[in-house]
């Protein structure tokens, strides 16, 4: 993986410990927002991830590449695959039980990812410090152990509820997460 400085962890940065409320391993994670492109199931185009955690600190989930996810005759967008993996880094926060933004986002393509491939995609956290998490995922071709066609490092940044409130619909947020309290 090529990555900056900016999405390497410092020397400081600490593993994520065991966080009290988090899914437990084979837990099937929930979509964060039902109109999210990535994870939304009414998205009518979206990539529809449903992720699970395996053993409570990665998180793994498969994509279909529709015909709707063409960059290339055939051959999935580029920034479609960015997507996807900004999605499962996305959900992998999810396991911190805090609410994240991407920060930052660098990814590096191996491998054309044909229509109708079903991409394979794990994410972990390399270290937290303070309100950022630095974490990667890989998208593989086929099965879980097939060759890698994405790799991705990511800064994530720690917000508040009141973030997302500020900036987007506060009404939905309180639908979709009655358990996060929002203070705007």
């Amino acid at each position: 993986m090529t990555r900056s400085s900016l999405t390497t962890p410092p020397p400081n940065a600490g593993p994520p410990g065991a966080v009290p409320g988090a899914p437990a391993p084979g837990t099937v994670l929930s979509s964060h927002y039902g109109q999210c492109f990535g994870c939304g199931a009414e998205h009518p185009t979206g990539l529809h991830l449903k992720a699970r955690t395996p053993d409570g600190t990665t998180v793994e989930a498969e994509f279909r590449v529709g015909e709707a996810h063409q960059g290339a005759p055939k051959l999935a967008h580029g920034g479609v695959l960015a997507t996807a993996m900004d999605e499962v880094i996305g959900m992998s926060v999810y396991l911190f039980r805090k609410p994240y933004v991407t920060g930052r986002l660098e990814t590096d393509y191996l491998l054309p990812v044909p229509v109708g491939t079903t991409l394979h995609l794990r994410a972990w956290c390399n270290g937290i410090a303070g309100r950022k998490a630095y974490l990667e995922a890989e998208g593989r071709i086929g099965a879980p152990d097939g060759p890698v066609a994405v790799r991705a490092a990511a800064l994530f940044i720690e917000v508040n509820m009141e973030h997302f409130a500020k900036h987007g619909d506060l009404a939905a947020i309180e639908v979709e997460h009655p358990d996060y309290e929002v203070n705007p």
